[in-house]
């Protein structure tokens, strides 16, 4: 990982605001604002709260809610910033054989990240490590993606989106486990859960099943490759900024049409990563792409976005940290003087304080401009 100087960060890709500020939305609710909504609930007891708090947890298989968004929002973005990250790079002279072997090292040290998250330092039998991740799926489908977008046109790039997706269904839907009937989706019957528990080293999990499991990396592609699409579009000179955020709108909105349709045949299921649940996540990342672009980059109102232009700016510095640094330790030692004071909400408060540390640290690489990219 490097960290960017104020002069290396000037000459980095083109970046758009509202692309960096959505990004620190979507990490916002990771780094503990889900986490606060639900100890409201589990305090206050409303239906309110209890409804709101239902949000923030994921359905244990088929379903939806506000929190299965956070990850597939997270690859989405990282499709539009190689974009032009990609673009920077091959303007400046560089082959894409080197773009490659720069893509394929980041998306290496992401996987490496991934085993470290979810396992530490200590080491252990071989048996005990989890090896899928949440930023090991991000790594791989970041390789994938931007191996198409490097060497296929345009046309071709979106041929590969529905190919994954097409073909991802029909590989669920003509397979199972051994003694499920053809195309079961349950836990123990889908081919994907199957083939993880034959072929995975390590531990899933679930046991039976892992939650970023290593064919779910097919969909994985497309998710990223739809950021990717997404990116070749805000490219285009002929379009006013105005009508791209219209027609974000447009697509956001078929593409939640046509997840709720595939969802009557392949559920939404973020287990599985399911062809109907990337459409739905796409289509609701275009709308939420659609709101902050339109409102910071084409009519420029930015100054409320700066708390989450600073969360967005060091994202994923800001997932790894807390595995190095205890937030809470500080907040205490911040904040925990005035906690008492709250009453039966002291844990939510103590909770808030975390967040405002981990802000306050974000906050201060970012007057140092201090940027972790990989």
């Amino acid at each position: 990982m490097k960290a960017l100087n104020s002069k290396q960060s000037s000459e980095k890709m083109h970046r758009l605001q509202s692309v960096d500020v959505l990004r620190g939305f979507d990490m916002f609710w990771i780094m503990g604002a889900g986490d606060f909504i639900v100890q409201m609930a589990g305090i206050q007891k409303t239906p309110f709260w209890t409804k709101l708090a239902t949000q923030f947890d994921h359905p244990y298989w088929n379903g939806f809610a506000f929190w299965d968004l956070i990850f597939p929002l997270f690859m989405f973005l990282s499709g539009i910033s190689s974009v032009f990250s990609i673009d920077v790079q091959l303007k400046k002279g560089n082959s894409r054989n080197e773009i490659l072997t720069r893509v394929m090292k980041r998306g290496l040290i992401l996987i490496l990240l991934g085993i470290f998250y979810n396992n530490g330092l200590n080491i252990k039998p071989l048996a005990e490590i989890r090896f899928p991740s949440v930023l090991g799926k991000i790594g791989l489908s970041y390789i994938f993606a931007s191996i198409i977008y490097l060497y296929a046109k345009e046309k071709t790039q979106i041929i590969w989106f529905w190919s994954l997706l097409i073909g991802y269904w029909c590989l669920l839907k003509f397979t199972s486990a051994p003694g499920f009937p053809m195309g079961n989706l349950t836990e123990p019957g889908n081919f994907m859960s199957y083939f993880d528990r034959t072929f995975l080293p390590g531990k899933l999990s679930r046991n039976i099943h892992d939650t970023s499991g290593f064919l779910c990396t097919i969909t994985g592609i497309a998710t990223t490759l739809s950021g990717i699409l997404t990116g070749n579009f805000l490219k285009k000179e002929n379009i006013s900024s105005a009508k791209k955020a219209g027609w974000f709108v447009i697509a956001g909105v078929a593409s939640i049409l046509l997840a709720l349709l595939w969802n009557f045949n392949f559920p939404i299921n973020k287990n599985l990563w399911s062809s109907s649940f990337v459409l739905l996540t796409t289509g609701l990342s275009l709308l939420l792409l659609a709101l902050f672009y339109y409102v910071i980059d084409v009519k420029g109102y930015s100054k409320w976005s700066f708390f989450f232009r600073v969360i967005g700016m060091n994202s994923i510095f800001i997932y790894i940290s807390p595995k190095i640094i205890h937030y809470g330790y500080f907040a205490e030692g911040l904040f925990g003087w005035c906690a008492d004071l709250f009453g039966v909400y002291q844990p939510a408060v103590v909770l808030l304080f975390v967040i405002i540390t981990e802000w306050l640290v974000l906050y201060f690489m970012y007057r140092k401009n201090i940027f972790i990219r990989i």
